[in-house]
């Protein structure tokens, strides 16, 4: 018995060298090493040296020597990376360009730097940008947007806050890249994208999405969130404190713990009977079905009939500049009034 649980420690241990192992190499490799060619030999070797520590731990004479060994240089990699710094000082694309951020002054939100382009083409666009002042007591919806381009399973998700008199102030949750730079999930997961809130006007945030973006297309479902509107009013201060904090304090995007829909159920939390955590939260596009099973949306159509009636691609595309754009896009919706 004792070697039959020694054996399967050996192999759970075995399991936490490898992981160790992956994560280290592709720490190096997607680090910012400058040199490709340094960088790669750094993450081949540390590969190796775990590859090495896994099947040093077959082998008695050996096991724990090369074990310490590889702890150490472990321990290194670690150090290392915990002096990788975000930073709002870098070479920014135009899209994120700008850190918006709020005066807080009582009832009263001042937002700045609201994103609000003209777009020609998704690429293609004349930058703009304004302020507005929004009285927190005069907030009356908050909607849920889903996009989806790759099947039902993923999904980027932002929150809409509306105001009395038909104002909407969009915040999606996103990478802010660099000039040059694309996104991949994987680097997502190593300190390679600052954390950004992309305060906008729906006539950008939602359009470039409906009527620009066509490779891939982009389905874009807006949803109206149920519960106490007072609800929808602490969420909204806890996103203008986090868009101010930022400005203040970069931080990281993560693809796991820190990306567009993550972030929306930590700020949610502000909130008493706040939804608990549910592997639909990590498989995005499943959040809309998961806010329904929990009674946040409306219940009066079955899933499948709500999902379709919130599709709004065909009344962006036919509202596109109108200044009258979120009220037309929500023609019809379910749960919103005429």
């Amino acid at each position: 018995m004792r070697r039959i649980v020694r054996v399967l420690l050996l192999l759970l241990l075995a399991l936490v060298l490898a992981g160790a192992a992956a994560w280290g190499a592709l720490a190096i490799h997607y680090s910012g090493i400058r040199s490709p060619g340094v960088r790669n030999a750094l993450a081949s070797a540390f590969a190796i040296v775990g590859l090495l520590t896994v099947v040093a731990l077959a082998l008695p004479r050996w096991r724990w020597r090369v074990f310490g060994t590889f702890l150490v240089v472990f321990a290194v990699l670690v150090a290392w990376w915990n002096t990788i710094a975000p930073s709002n000082e870098r070479q920014w694309q135009p899209e994120v360009a700008k850190l918006a951020y709020a005066t807080i002054d009582g009832d009263l939100v001042t937002v700045h730097d609201i994103r609000n382009f003209d777009y020609r083409t998704e690429s293609d666009f004349t930058p703009a940008y304004y302020d507005r002042t929004f009285d927190v007591r005069r907030l009356e919806s908050v909607d849920l947007i889903a996009v989806y381009w790759m099947g039902p399973a993923i999904a980027h998700t932002f929150v809409s806050f509306g105001f009395e008199g038909g104002d909407h102030l969009a915040v999606s949750i996103e990478t802010r890249k660099e000039v040059g730079e694309g996104y991949s999930t994987i680097k997502g997961f190593f300190r390679q994208y600052e954390l950004y809130y992309v305060v906008a006007d729906e006539r950008d945030v939602i359009r470039v999405r409906t009527n620009y973006r066509k490779d891939p297309p982009e389905d874009v479902y807006v949803y109206r969130v149920q519960g106490p509107i007072k609800n929808g009013r602490r969420l909204f201060l806890e996103y203008m404190r986090k868009i101010n904090a930022l400005k203040e304090r970069p931080k990281f995007y993560n693809t796991l713990i820190h990306n567009c829909t993550t972030t929306i159920w930590l700020n949610t939390r502000i909130n008493p009977g706040h939804l608990p955590f549910s592997w639909k939260l990590l498989a995005s596009g499943y959040v809309p079905e998961y806010l329904y099973e929990t009674g946040r949306l409306d219940t009066s159509l079955p899933f499948a009939e709500l999902q379709r009636r919130s599709l709004v691609n065909a009344r962006a595309q036919a509202a596109d500049q109108d200044p009258d754009f979120s009220r037309k896009i929500r023609e019809g919706l379910p749960g919103v009034a005429p």
